[in-house]
């Protein structure tokens, strides 16, 4: 090929690549995101997929001060970090306001001391924020809850600290085809997850808060 050629093809990659880059930075501008604490991760990150307008979910950790913490870690307690959530959502099409009331919605604030079934300081609810907008968003959201529900909400409003992804088997495990061994026995990941959340009364507790206004309840 000659050089000329080959001059050619290679500033056409390169024009290719950053016309590649500007247009993820573009769709990177569009989007923005909002960190939960809701209990289990699988249960928050299972709901949110299934709102229009958001992008994506991911499974983490964050709130505490250990450093890069495995799941094992957390849920024994001590590095103060909660099961969390990282939602990533195009605010054109759902607003953090709408966002916020449902979450509320989709948990019980009321509990200080995790959330259903799971116990402990890594299951608390909570909401992290980047500024004052978001925090005076998540402020009025509590408040506009706490009034609807009629009972005092006690899910904390914190300052967002480094979030950790969590462990790759924790990602969408509520549609996983894995095997895994229950105490019901083998079943898929994502009947497991299905077995979990009703066992573990997440739904019913919701719907007897919230009733109606409940999103997600029912699975």
């Amino acid at each position: 090929m000659p050089i000329r050629n080959s001059i050619r093809v290679v500033l056409l990659a390169i024009v290719l690549f950053l016309g590649t880059i500007a247009q993820h930075k573009a769709h990177a501008a569009g989007t923005e995101t909002l960190i939960v604490a809701g209990g289990c991760f699988w249960c928050v990150e299972a709901d949110f997929e299934k709102v229009p307008g958001v992008i994506g979910a991911v499974s983490g950790y964050t709130g505490g001060k250990t450093k890069n913490p495995t799941y094992k870690e957390v849920s024994r307690g001590g590095t103060g970090h909660y099961e969390a959530v990282k939602i990533t959502f195009n605010p054109s099409r759902v607003s953090r306001e709408e966002l916020l009331s449902m979450f509320f919605r989709s948990v019980d604030p009321t509990d200080a001391g995790g959330q259903f079934c799971d116990r402990g300081e890594s299951y608390r609810t909570a909401i992290f924020v980047s500024d004052k907008a978001e925090k005076t968003l998540a402020e009025a959201a509590k408040a506009e809850a706490q009034a609807t529900l009629g009972r005092k909400i006690v899910t904390p409003i914190l300052s967002t600290q480094r979030f950790y992804k969590a462990e790759d088997y924790h990602q969408d495990y509520y549609k996983g085809k894995k095997l895994v061994i229950t105490r019901a026995g083998p079943k898929s990941q994502a009947s497991a997850y299905k077995f979990y959340r009703k066992s573990c009364g997440r739904d019913a507790r919701v719907k007897q808060l919230w009733g109606s206004a409940a999103p997600f309840a029912g699975g």
